[in-house]
């Protein structure tokens, strides 16, 4: 930095790329102001600076440099890479410490916590912005991330032992089951449970993510306007969830028995198969860093199952349609519905069930909003 773009920095105060220091902070205080300019844009931290924005200056800059550079490495999770530098004014020495915006974020202090810069000051991020923050990082997917307030004991051990047993053929002894959780990204190294983790084998996901859950509707006419003659909110477990949901579509979608040789068999005006794929669609490819849930309406005409978020990068109408679409919003999500039988690993979901109810003389209408994802199902009703 210049002496002259100093004085411009001093003359303007703290701001959003902006922060004073009057001494070299604890290690704690440095951490968190790494962390915040890091989560935010960038920024610099002046250190010799007094808060009436006087130059008082540092005794010494060599010890203060290398223990920036230990805190920027060892106490800011990812490490952050940081560019300390002085620069002399008379007697004084003043140290500024670049922080670029972290291309690995959300990043958080070693005591665990995450701050962002907001206009002068840095305050610890709200769990709406860290599930942001972890949405816009290349570095991990959002279903990875820790559920802040919850703790181990907040995961059903006794499904999770079921699952092992059944899904992958582990034994499940006590001692082996939180190593289990560990490797399958249940629960971070903290022993927090992850967003996947929870709303695959949690006690109650919906305390902690309320949107977790799927509205249904039936509606007795074909316009949202109409009120409800039934509504449900479904909550639970992803896979009780599912289940859930498949009772209800079955208290409204008729079905027909046709005599086939001595024995009648039944036909539903949307196959069971069909519907089951919508919902697993929407469960495993939603955005969950929307304060939103699923929605699922039964119209005289037809079925609509509305997914919040936009598509998954790469993915378009077109090359869903095809069967050709097999970008991973949610991996780890997945990955568990795939092991208990619910998704193919193809990514040709959409064009199964298009080309199902092609057969059956029905179009499925894909629509897509600013917001959401829609599903139209055209109903068999005569």
């Amino acid at each position: 930095m210049e002496l002259l773009e100093l004085y411009e920095k001093i003359s303007k105060g703290e701001n959003l790329h902006t922060e004073f220091k009057e001494i070299l902070p604890d290690n704690e205080t440095l951490a968190r102001a790494i962390v915040c300019f890091a989560n935010t844009d960038g920024g610099q931290i002046i250190i010799g600076i007094s808060d009436k924005k006087k130059m008082v200056g540092l005794e010494s800059s060599d010890a203060g440099l290398l223990r920036i550079d230990d805190v920027a490495f060892n106490r800011c999770e990812p490490p952050i890479t940081i560019l300390a530098e002085t620069i002399k004014v008379e007697d004084k020495t003043i140290l500024i410490v670049n922080v670029p915006r972290g291309t690995q974020r959300p990043y958080r202090t070693k005591s665990g916590v995450y701050y962002i810069r907001s206009g002068n000051r840095c305050r610890q991020a709200s769990w709406e912005e860290v599930r942001r923050l972890y949405q816009t990082s290349e570095s991990i997917y959002f279903d990875e991330c820790p559920i802040p307030q919850s703790a181990i004991t907040d995961i059903d051990l006794d499904y999770f032992k079921s699952f092992v047993k059944k899904y992958i053929g582990l034994a499940t002894e006590e001692g082996l089951l939180e190593n289990y959780m560990l490797n399958l990204k249940i629960l971070t190294e903290e022993k927090k449970p992850t967003v996947a983790g929870m709303l695959f084998f949690g006690k109650k996901p919906q305390i902690f993510m309320p949107e977790s859950k799927i509205i249904t509707a039936y509606i007795s006419g074909k316009d949202i306007s109409i009120p409800p003659s039934d509504k449900k909110d479904i909550i639970g477990k992803i896979e009780e969830i599912i289940d859930s949901t498949i009772k209800f579509l079955r208290l409204y979608l008729k079905q027909t028995h046709r005599i086939e040789g001595f024995k009648p068999e039944i036909y539903p005006e949307i196959p069971e198969d069909v519907l089951r794929e919508g919902l697993v669609n929407a469960i495993a490819h939603r955005d969950y860093t929307i304060m939103a849930s699923i929605r699922l309406f039964i119209f005289e005409d037809r079925v609509e199952i509305i997914t919040p978020g936009k598509l998954p990068d790469s993915v378009t109408l077109e090359s869903m349609k095809i069967g050709v679409s097999h970008t991973l919003r949610n991996p780890k999500i997945y990955n568990f519905l795939y092991k208990i039988g619910m998704v193919t690993d193809l990514g040709s979901g959409v064009y199964r069930m298009m080309k199902k109810m092609k057969d059956l003389g029905r179009e499925i209408e894909l629509l897509l909003t600013e917001n959401e994802f829609i599903v139209k199902i055209p109903r068999g009703v005569k």
